[in-house]
Parts: structure tokens; sequence; C-alpha cells
């Protein structure tokens, strides 16, 4: 983040703040602030690494005979520089929540220019540098350490704003998405749940009465705002009231097992992340077959890691093609999961004989 040169040590020190952490571009953070949290161990152990990293090249590449002897100073004075930036930068975050990221750029690109200053100074007269150099040779040394600082902490700031204003961007995509997601359940769906309850008005009211009161439950999830976390237990209550909706249509043609029992039922997910593999199941292979079929839905949490998997009979080939749609709701939830989670999560697809599998899994604890 700057770029002070030591002294009598040609070759620039250059002490870099390290990039965000997996949760920070992955997980999308909650404030706006374009800046990752450097009040964060993990990142400020990131930065020492780096700048110990960049010591031994800066070292090497002076071309000395023995540049052994000079690494112990640069290292000193580059993690000087790395970790009074770390401090600086976390200390001030709740002030910089308080402005317009505009002004934060600036406040930031202030406090890194103040802190090399202010480093410089204290290595000039802490490493009795003012006794070789002079007053001309320190005019050189702050010069040239401020410089750099200011060529280089301007691009790593344009850099982490650039990528801050990509991720709002994927933040902004998957909340459309996922929108576009939740309103493909009332056109297809609703017809044929409102019929079903017709039909049961007069032969079965209590079931009747349940199924308006899934179907209203189902449709107070499309109003949610398409960011928000729920705890796995209540997905999987959608889901159930889901495929209850869609039992009064098939009928016997539509059975389910559920093995979920190992499931950590308060991990919070995002919303339909499930609903939309159930229904692929019922509209790919289920409805596809005359004679209907089984939809098994297996649990588990295994080490760090919880997997769902929604196995379905797979309809023979062309007979479900014309229902491409349904491949957007798999990717709408790969890339919710992945914004979530990271790498850590996904969706994984395969065919086991007459079966398709659905699985999706993601980190057992919060991804960071």
């Amino acid at each position: 983040m700057v770029l002070p040169v030591f002294g009598r040590f040609t070759g620039p020190v250059i002490a870099v703040m390290g990039q965000t952490s997996r949760k920070n571009s992955s997980e999308l953070p909650q404030d706006t602030l374009f800046l990752p949290s450097f009040c964060d161990i993990r990142l400020v152990f990131a930065v020492v690494v780096i700048a110990e990293l960049l010591a031994f090249v800066l070292v090497l590449a002076n071309g000395r005979a023995d540049p052994w002897n000079d690494l112990g100073l640069v290292s000193l004075f580059l993690q000087w520089i790395a970790l009074s930036s770390a401090a600086a930068l976390c200390l001030a975050r709740p002030l910089l929540l308080k402005i317009s990221n505009t002004a934060a750029v600036l406040a930031s690109y202030l406090l890194l220019l103040l802190v090399t200053v202010l480093i410089s100074e204290l290595a000039w007269y802490m490493g009795g540098l003012e006794q070789n150099g002079g007053s001309a040779g320190h005019v050189e040394f702050l010069f040239r350490n401020t410089g750099i600082s200011a060529i280089v902490s301007g691009l790593v700031l344009r850099y982490l704003f650039v990528q801050h204003q990509w991720r709002r961007q994927i933040q902004a995509e998957s909340q459309a998405r996922v929108q576009a997601l939740q309103a493909r359940i009332r056109p297809h769906f609703l017809f044929n749940s409102m019929n079903s309850i017709a039909a049961l008005t007069g032969s079965d009211p209590q079931r009747a009465e349940l199924a308006v009161q899934d179907l209203s439950d189902l449709f107070r999830v499309t109003l949610r705002n398409a960011s928000e976390r729920i705890p796995l237990d209540e997905e999987i209550d959608v889901a159930r009231r889901y495929l209850r909706m869609e039992g009064l249509r098939l009928g016997e043609r539509l059975q389910v097992e559920w093995d979920i029992d190992r499931l950590p039922r308060k991990r919070l997910v995002p919303s339909l992340v499930l609903q939309p593999l159930l229904e692929n199941a019922v509209y790919h292979g289920i409805e596809a077959l005359p004679q209907g079929g089984r939809i098994v839905i297996h649990g588990a949490a295994e080490g760090r890691r919880i997997s769902i998997t929604v196995r379905n009979p797979r309809a023979p080939h062309g007979v479900a093609s014309h229902r491409r749609g349904n491949h957007i709701a798999l990717e709408n939830i790969r890339l919710r999961l992945q914004l979530a989670f990271g790498n850590q999560a996904g969706v994984a697809l395969r065919e086991v004989g007459d079966e398709f599998e659905t699985t999706l899994y993601f980190p057992r604890e919060k991804a960071i």
C-alpha cells in the first residue's frame, strides 16, 4: 500500500496490504465501504507474510555481493510500514463507514501518505541516517518515500475501489436473478394450485384449507428481499409445502422420501435454494412419466460440509427437453451459493442409471 525507499538501500521497499479476504470477496460485506477490514487477524497475517516475501525479493534484487546483511533492516522497515498502515486503516474504519466511498478513498489515500511520512521520519532519526545524509539527504529520503507511496497507494486504492464496484454489480445482478426465480413460481404454479384447491373445496374442506395456507406461505417467500438469509429449517419447510401442493395435482404419482435428520437446521442459507431443485425433479421427472415416481431428499453434514441431494427418476431424453427454463434456476442457485460461501459451495449434477441427482453443497460453518 505504501512504497517507501530506505535511504542507503536502493530499490523500493513495498508494503503491500493484501487483497480482500474470502469472506469479503464471496459473501459481500454488509457495509458499503470499498476497503476490506484490516482488523481481521488473518488479513494482518497475510500483510506480514507478503511484506516479508517482498523484503526477500527487494534485497536480492539489489545485486549486492552479500545481500543478507541488509535483509534485517529492509524487513524491519517494511513491516513498520505494512503494519502501521493496516492499523491506521483498521482504526479509521468506523469513521470511513460514515462517509461516501469517494470521500473514503481520499481520506485513506491521505492517511497512507501520512503513515509513510511518519515512519520515514522515525526511520531517519532512529536509524542514525541524519549523521551521514544531512538535511539534503533527509529531504531526498522523505520525498522519494512519499512520492513512491503516492503512486502505489493510488494504484492499490483504485484497484480496491474497482473490485468493490464489481462486487456490488454482481450482487445486484444476483438479486435480479433471484427475483426472476421467485417470479417463476407464480405463473405455472398458481393456476394449477388454485384448480386443485377449488376441486377440494367441496370434497375435502380441511385439506383445501391446509392447501390455501401452504400456498399463501409459499408466496410469502417470494416477497422477501432477494439477499435475505433464512434458517435451513425454514427452507426445508418451504420445500415441504411446495411438494404438498404438487401432491394435490399429481396424487399418487408423486412419492416423496425425506432423509434429512442429520442436517443442522439452524444454518443460515439463501432463500429458495431447495425448492427449485424439487421443482426441477417434479417437472423434468415425475410429471413427464405416466407412472410418476419417487423423489428422495437426502441431507448430510460431514466434516465441514453440508450437502443436500435430490434424486428423482429421469425422463427419457427429449420428453422434457422443452423445459429448458428450469436450468436457469440451477444457475441462479449456483451463483447465489457461491456469492454467499465462495468456492466452497455450488451445485453438482449427475445421472445414475435411470435416475437424476442434483446436489447442492456449502460449508457447515460460515465461510471466511
